[in-house]
């Protein structure tokens, strides 16, 4: 009932009382239950709960956005000492700002979509080889790291994605040694 209609026919009608229809009635719950949110991560079943490690696709959009943050960031520095080095002795200070951002816009650009679509190959075929292989290893990750360098360089030809995936394993390598050093090491 949305309101109660005041009968005109009696004649009590200065005394009786209008009830107008609140919608948010029900809806007192305290600030405390409606914000209370759970700080472990739910599962549907157990055995998910039992494996410590990042669904496919969170570690595609992880490594791919860090990748081209990265990128971008390191891009932008870069792009910031050639716009510097490219300054002219007629140059206003408009035009020197200018200069600035463009030249990091443009290599800003280009190394985080170099660097994004890295961690997208990267995120991709580590997630294929921990599916098939069903363990996650430090193999899992120096074979996506080969893998994705010679991905990256296949349309250069043989030698250069060969290189490439050498440089990928080794980097990758480097990079889980560091990790377990630092977990071992480093009381964090």
């Amino acid at each position: 009932m949305a309101y109660q209609t005041p009968n005109h026919d009696s004649p009590s009608d200065s005394n009786t009382q209008k009830r107008l229809y609140n919608p948010y009635k029900d809806l007192e719950v305290p600030i405390r239950n409606l914000y209370q949110l759970p700080t472990s991560p739910e599962h549907l079943f157990v055995e998910e709960a039992a494996r410590k490690h990042r669904s496919w696709g969170e570690t595609l959009t992880f490594l791919t956005g860090c990748g081209y943050l990265g990128g971008a960031v390191a891009g932008a520095g870069v792009g910031l000492v050639e716009g510097v080095k490219s300054f002219e002795s007629g140059d206003t200070m408009k035009l020197r700002v200018n200069r600035i951002l463009n030249s990091s816009g443009h290599t800003g650009r280009t190394w985080g979509n170099r660097l994004g679509v890295i961690g997208l190959l990267y995120a991709g075929i580590e997630s294929g080889i921990t599916a098939a292989r069903d363990t996650d290893d430090v193999l899992n990750s120096i074979a996506a790291g080969l893998g994705t360098g010679v991905l990256y360089r296949a349309a250069r030809g043989v030698r250069s994605a060969a290189v490439a995936g050498a440089v990928g394993g080794v980097v990758v390598g480097v990079a889980v040694t560091a990790k377990q050093a630092l977990k071992r090491y480093v009381p964090i």
